[in-house]
C-alpha cells in the first residue's frame, strides 16, 4: 500500500495540511439517547417468566489445585416441547481469590473438557474472581441429529408451521441461563455463604445472540454483556448487506437459506419470528455496559455489518475488531499460522469483567466514524470530503500505543484480505486518520492499547469502508 494514501495526524497538528472537518449532516452525540423503538415482542419474556417444574441443580464435584478450585454442577434448566435440558455448569475460582458481588457467565455448547478448563482458570485468574461456564446452551442433537445453526432453523421452521412461540431455540436457550444464574446464586448461599446479585453474561456466535436476548428480558442480574462474533443485529439490513457485499447471503448461514428463512419472507409470520429473536428490536430495553468482540475476516458477516446498528444502541458501549481473525477470534500471521488462544479477545474480554466486577472504569474511547444505520454498507456518509475520509478518536486516559490497521480488497469482500498494521506513539489524546480513496476498495480502524492494573488489553474504533475513487 503507498505510504502517500494515508496520513495519521494528530487534531493539533491538522492547519499544517490546511484541513478542516467536512461539511455534512450532523450526527447524534455518542451519548445521546436513541430514536424511539417500536416496543418489542412480548414472546421471549413471556417464555422466560412461565414457571418450570423441572428446574434442578447439585453440586456435583470439587476439584483443588494449584492454579484454584473447580466446582461441578449438575443443571436441569427446564422442559421444552417434553425435552429435559440438562446441563454442566463449571464454576473457576482461582487461587486466593474471594467471590464477588458480580460473576462472569460464560455460555457454550458442549461438555468441560481440558479447552475450558484452561479458558476458565485463566480467565477467572486475570478477572481476579470466580467465573462461571455453563454448557449445554443449546441442548443438542435433537430431531434427527440436528445441532446448532441446523438446529435453530428447524425450531424456527416449526414455529411458522404451529404459530406457536415456544418453538425458537433461542428462547429455552436464554431460560437456561437465567436458571443458572438462579443456581449460581443458590451455590454461593450454600458453598460461600456469599450473595451474589450480577453477572456479566458472555458467548460466542449463537451463545454471544443468547447473551444479547437475555440481557433482553430486563432481568436485573445481567449487569453487563459481552457478545462475540454475532455482527448481525438489525437482521433485514444485515441481509441486504450481505447480498451488497457478497452478491448472494453468506454460505455460512446456509442452514438458514435452505429452510427459506433468508432472505426473510414478506410473510407476516416471518416478520414476527425475526423482530422475536432480533437484539436490534429490544435495543432501547438492553442499557447495560456492552463490549462487542469481532473479527475483521469472520466469514459469517459482512465487514461493515456493525455500522448498521452501532449507532442505534444507547448507553455504554466499548468494541474490540480483531484483526486477521475469522469467526474464532484467532489471529491468523503472515505465514498463515493461528495463534493458540484468542489473546486479544480474552485479554479485553478479562479486562471488561474486572471492571464490572470490581466497579472500576473502562477507558473512555471516542471516535467520529462512517454514517452508520443505513444498511447499505457505503461507510463514507458524513465524513467524507471529495476522495478523502476523515475518522477522529480521542481517549481517555490515553493508550500506551496506537496502532492504525488497513487492508484492501478488489470487492467489498474482505474475507480473505491481509490486514497490515503501523504503530504510532501515544503521547497525545486525539488522533485523525486520513485517507485518500484509491483504485481498490480499502478499509481502515483504529487500535488502542491500554495497560490497567498490570494487564494489556486493545479497544478499537469502528472500521471505515472506503469505495473505490470514480475514474
Amino acid at each position: 500500500m503507498r505510504a502517500d494514501r494515508f496520513l495519521l495526524v494528530v487534531l493539533l497538528a491538522a492547519a499544517a495540511f490546511g484541513l478542516a472537518p467536512p461539511a455534512g449532516p450532523a450526527r447524534p452525540k455518542a451519548d445521546a439517547p436513541a430514536p424511539k423503538a417500536e416496543a418489542p415482542p412480548s414472546d421471549l419474556t413471556d417464555y422466560v417468566a412461565k414457571d418450570d417444574k423441572a428446574f434442578v441443580w447439585k453440586l456435583a464435584d470439587k476439584t483443588v489445585s494449584d492454579a484454584g478450585t473447580v466446582y461441578t454442577i449438575d443443571l436441569v434448566s427446564q422442559t421444552w416441547h417434553d425435552i429435559k435440558w440438562e446441563h454442566k455448569l463449571q464454576v473457576f475460582v482461582p487461587k486466593d481469590a474471594a467471590p464477588r458481588a458480580t460473576m462472569m457467565l460464560w455460555n457454550q455448547g458442549g461438555r468441560p473438557g481440558a479447552g475450558s478448563a484452561l479458558l476458565g482458570l485463566e480467565l477467572a485468574k486475570r478477572v481476579g474472581a470466580p467465573v462461571a461456564f455453563l454448557f449445554g446452551v443449546p441442548n443438542q442433537p435433537l430431531f434427527e441429529g440436528k445441532t446448532e445453526d441446523a438446529l435453530i432453523a428447524e425450531t424456527f421452521v416449526r414455529f411458522l408451521e404451529t404459530k406457536d412461540s415456544s418453538w425458537p431455540l433461542l428462547f429455552p436457550m436464554v431460560k437456561s441461563l437465567i436458571r443458572a444464574m438462579d443456581a449460581l446464586q443458590a451455590f454461593a448461599r450454600q458453598e460461600w455463604n456469599f450473595e451474589v446479585t450480577g453477572f456479566v453474561v458472555t458467548g460466542a456466535s449463537k451463545r454471544g445472540w443468547t447473551s444479547w436476548l437475555t440481557a433482553a428480558t430486563g432481568d436485573r442480574r445481567v449487569k453487563a454483556i459481552a457478545p462475540l462474533v454475532i455482527d448481525t443485529l438489525n437482521f433485514p439490513a444485515q441481509m441486504r448487506n450481505q447480498v451488497a457485499a457478497f452478491g448472494r447471503p453468506s454460505e455460512m448461514v446456509r442452514d438458514y437459506t435452505n429452510r427459506n428463512l433468508i432472505p426473510i419472507p414478506d410473510a407476516p409470520e416471518a416478520q414476527r419470528l425475526w423482530k422475536m429473536v432480533d437484539p436490534w428490536v429490544y435495543r432501547q430495553r438492553i442499557t447495560v455496559p456492552r463490549l462487542i468482540i469481532n473479527g475483521t475476516n469472520d466469514p459469517y458477516w459482512p465487514l461493515d455489518a456493525l455500522n448498521s446498528y452501532w449507532d442505534d444502541l444507547p448507553g455504554e458501549k466499548y468494541l474490540l475488531y480483531v484483526p486477521n481473525a475469522g469467526h474464532d477470534l484467532r489471529e491468523v500471521d503472515k505465514d498463515g499460522k493461528k495463534e493458540f488462544l484468542p489473546t486479544r479477545a480474552v485479554s479485553a474480554l478479562a479486562a471488561f469483567t474486572k471492571a464490572q466486577v470490581f466497579g472500576k472504569a473502562m477507558p473512555k474511547l471516542t471516535w467520529r466514524g462512517p454514517a452508520a444505520g443505513n444498511g447499505n454498507g457505503n461507510g463514507n456518509g458524513a465524513f467524507t470530503l471529495g476522495n478523502f475520509s476523515f475518522s477522529g478518536a480521542k481517549s481517555e486516559p490515553g493508550p500506551k500505543l496506537v496502532r492504525r490497521w488497513s487492508a484492501e480488497s478488489d470487492t467489498r469482500d474482505f474475507r480473505k484480505a491481509r490486514w497490515e498494521a503501523k504503530t504510532f506513539d501515544a503521547d497525545v489524546r486525539e488522533y485523525r486518520a486520513l485517507r485518500q480513496a484509491g483504485d481498490r476498495f480499502e478499509a481502515f480502524l483504529l487500535e488502542f492499547e491500554y495497560e490497567q492494573d498490570g494487564q494489556q488489553f486493545s479497544l478499537t474504533t469502528q472500521l471505515e469502508l472506503l469505495e473505490p475513487r470514480r475514474k
